[in-house]
């Protein structure tokens, strides 16, 4: 049975995922460094790992199966677990594909590149309102797909 995991730590959109996974009877695991409030529910649980800078992201490959999805902007980690099977999808709402996770990858070290060069300074745009919806959007769509599968 399809499942969700959110890694946690830094996750925007646990609420929205809280409703999606309610709506359509689905289990949610939070993988965290650290303990956080979840809400009452017998298919939501809360895995709190200890170890290493990666041991989330660990943990979360070493338990999605195939057509689970990740909920997650960690691109190394979405990389690993569409080698899985598994569908991963963007707290902006933004999928993570077999087809654009190689550019996502270079696109992500050529920007890390720059940024140790001092060429490129700043921060992400925050997040916003419409991120929320769209995030909505392509988590209910991508439950459909697997749904119809």
């Amino acid at each position: 049975m399809l499942k969700i995991y959110i890694d946690a730590d830094a996750c925007p959109v646990k609420n929205e995922v809280f409703r999606v996974a309610q709506r359509y009877e689905l289990d949610v695991i939070l993988v965290s460094n650290t303990w956080m409030n979840t809400p009452k529910s017998s298919r939501i649980q809360l895995q709190v790992v200890d170890g290493n800078f990666d041991a989330a992201d660990d943990w979360i490959v070493d338990h999605a199966e195939t057509d689970d999805i990740v909920i997650s902007a960690d691109i190394p980690l979405a990389s690993r677990c569409l080698e899985k099977g598994a569908w991963v999808l963007g707290p902006k709402g933004r999928a993570f594909t077999k087809d654009n996770i190689g550019d996502i990858m270079a696109t992500r070290e050529i920007m890390s590149h720059l940024r140790d060069l001092g060429t490129m300074t700043g921060v992400p745009a925050p997040f916003q309102r419409k991120d929320r919806s769209r995030f909505l959007q392509s988590l209910d769509r991508m439950i459909q797909s697997i749904k119809r599968r």
